[in-house]
Formats: structure tokens, C-alpha cells, sequence
């Protein structure tokens, strides 16, 4: 019986299955068992030195007004760009975390002067990236300004193609277009094109054909920010001009990073052979805890690190449905399994 405004009182009751039928039917299901991840869970055992976790920290913290005294104090418009260019740097890197507060107090200040930024800048790779960091910011930048870069044919010019760097940056800022940004759509097939013809002609430096390969594999835009971190560390360091103080902080933001999730691993690989799922949960069920784990990574800064472990957990859960309704179910228990789950949604 149930009471007015109360919801009625879900009661468990008995299977009514017979039970030497359902064991034959659990013989006769058929599903392919997975091979095992390639990770396991080595990482129970892994060894995590808090003290170096420590050490890192300190140190980031001493370096890092060094690097925030990178940032040009003047507000004049190549002072400005300097200041985008550096913001693309620390977003590259891995770092933008850091400075929140100083990238957005500069991009306020340079969306400002953008018109007279911009004009009568000639150079591909200086346009493509100011208008990549804008538009990776919220900020409506034009695309008209590549118009500048179009011969009286309509096509880009050709004396682009010599110019790796600069086909390189509008090949990322063309991945930062609406559905409207037509000219983006044409800057994108030309930077793929050239940048094809230059992987397999061979015609620039090692480390940036590197950067181009990776790029035409994943854009930065459409990358993890640790991943891409992590490959221009590596770019970063092999740079002439590259900045001592500011590689630095990066190799101890990354490796302070690296421990960290190395860390939280553990933990969840603790916290999984403690659970014993390995000897509860059925043999269709896929274990990939690390891959799980890796695909919270889009959160990677310290602050996220609880919100990594409790989404790592939660996709364990999410699987063992997943794969219960995929893989191993009739579709007349998957009906009724989600009927139960409904069930238990609406009077919880």
C-alpha cells in the first residue's frame, strides 16, 4: 500500500527462475573474452617518492615568479605580440594553468589593439598564431585576416610553401573555424598539402618535421593539453631561441605531473585489488583501469586529481553495464535491466 505524495516502496522479491534451466543457459552464452590489458596492475607496486613530489613543488614554486617576469610589462603592440606569442608558449607547454589570471589580464588587453596588431603583419606563422591563441581564449578574431595571404587568382600564394613554421601555425589556427570561416576551410587543405610535400621531401629540420607528423596525426586543438605537452617539451628544448628558465619549469611541471598520476594509479589499483574485482566480475568484462584512468587526462592539472580517481571509478562501474549489455545480455534482460535502473532513478 502506498500514501498519497509517497512514493511506493520498491520490495525485493524472490527469482522465480528455475534454476537448473538458467544454469544451462549460462553454459550455452556465447561471448568473446577479452584479451587482458597490456598495463595489468603493475602499479599496485609501484614506487612513489612523496618527498621528491614535495621537492618539485617547492621548486616550481620559487621558478615561477622568474617565468611570470617573461611576460613584457609595456603595452605597446609589439610588446603585445611578444606577450601572445608567450601565451602560446605557456599553453604549449603545459604551463597556462599557472598564469590564468596574467593570460587573461594580457588577451583583454591585446583583443583591445588587435586591428592595429594585425595590420600590415605579413609574416603567416606571427597572424596564425595570434588568431589561434584568440580563438582558443573565446575571442572572436576574424578569419578574413589570412585573406592577405591570397594571390589575385583567389589561391594562397605560393611562397607560403617555403615557409614550414608558418604553414605549420596556420595548419593549428585552421582548426579554430566556425561553419562560417570559409576561408579556413581553404587554409586548411593547403597547410595539409604543403606540409604532406615537406614530411616526405624531407626538407626541414628533424625536430620540426617531428612536430609536423604529430600534428597532421592529432591538431593541438583537438589533443590533450598533457599529451601536447609532452611532445613540445621535446620540440621546445631543440629551439634556438628556446628560454633556459622557461624549459626548465616545464621539464619540473611535467615530471611533477607524471608522479602525480603515477600516484593516483596506485591508489586506484589499490583500490581495485582491494574490491577483488578481478575474481567478482564476470569474464566478459574488459579491465582497463589505466585506460580509464587515461581518458580523464583532459583534467590534468593537480587541482583535478580527485575528480580523476572518482570519473576512473565511475567508468569502471559504466563498463561492467556496458559490457553486460553489449556483450553478454539477451535483449529482453537488457530491457529489464534498464527498467530497474529507471526504476531505482526515480525514487532515489
Amino acid at each position: 500500500m502506498s500514501f498519497p505524495g509517497k512514493p511506493p516502496k520498491l520490495v525485493p522479491l524472490k527469482a522465480t527462475t528455475n534454476t537448473l534451466a538458467s544454469k544451462d543457459k549460462e553454459k550455452n552464452r556465447k561471448f568473446k573474452k577479452l584479451a587482458p590489458s597490456e598495463w595489468g596492475h603493475q602499479f599496485v607496486d609501484a614506487h612513489v617518492d612523496v618527498s621528491e613530489i614535495d621537492s618539485l613543488g617547492r621548486e616550481i614554486k620559487a621558478l615561477k615568479p622568474k617565468v611570470e617576469d617573461l611576460f613584457l610589462s609595456s603595452s605597446g603592440v609589439n610588446s603585445t605580440k611578444k606577450n601572445i606569442f608567450f601565451i602560446y608558449l605557456l599553453v604549449s607547454l603545459g604551463l597556462a594553468y599557472h598564469f590564468e589570471a596574467e593570460i587573461e589580464e594580457n588577451l583583454k588587453e591585446g583583443f583591445q589593439m588587435i586591428e592595429e596588431m594585425l595590420s600590415g603583419e605579413d609574416d603567416l606563422h606571427t597572424v596564425s598564431i595570434i588568431f589561434w591563441v584568440f580563438r582558443t581564449y573565446g575571442h572572436n578574431v576574424s578569419s578574413d585576416v589570412f585573406r592577405r595571404f591570397k594571390g589575385d587568382n583567389g589561391k594562397f600564394k605560393e611562397y607560403l610553401t617555403e615557409d614550414a613554421k608558418g604553414i605549420l601555425s596556420l595548419y593549428e589556427a585552421a582548426h579554430m573555424g566556425t561553419m562560417r570561416d570559409y576561408i579556413l576551410d581553404e587554409a586548411l587543405s593547403f597547410a595539409m598539402s604543403c606540409l604532406e610535400t615537406l614530411v616526405a621531401t624531407g626538407t626541414c629540420q628533424p625536430h620540426l618535421s617531428r612536430r609536423i607528423q604529430n600534428a597532421l596525426g592529432q591538431p593541438q586543438h583537438k589533443n590533450a593539453e598533457i599529451l601536447v605537452a609532452r611532445e613540445y617539451i621535446r620540440f621546445y628544448e631543440q629551439e634556438e631561441d628556446s628560454d633556459k628558465t622557461l624549459l626548465k619549469f616545464s621539464k619540473l611541471n611535467f615530471k611533477f605531473l607524471q608522479l602525480q598520476y603515477l600516484q593516483e594509479l596506485k591508489d586506484l589499483s589499490k583500490w581495485y585489488k582491494e574490491k577483488e574485482f578481478e575474481s567478482k566480475l564476470p569474464p566478459y568484462y574488459r579491465d582497463r583501469l589505466v585506460e580509464l584512468h587515461l581518458v580523464t587526462l583532459p583534467f590534468f592539472e593537480p587541482k583535478y586529481s580527485r575528480v580523476r580517481i572518482m570519473v576512473t571509478k565511475l567508468f569502471v562501474v559504466q563498463i561492467i553495464l556496458d559490457d553486460t549489455c553489449d556483450r553478454y545480455a539477451s535483449l529482453r534482460e537488457v530491457e529489464s535491466l534498464g527498467n530497474a535502473i529507471e526504476r531505482y532513478s526515480i525514487y532515489t
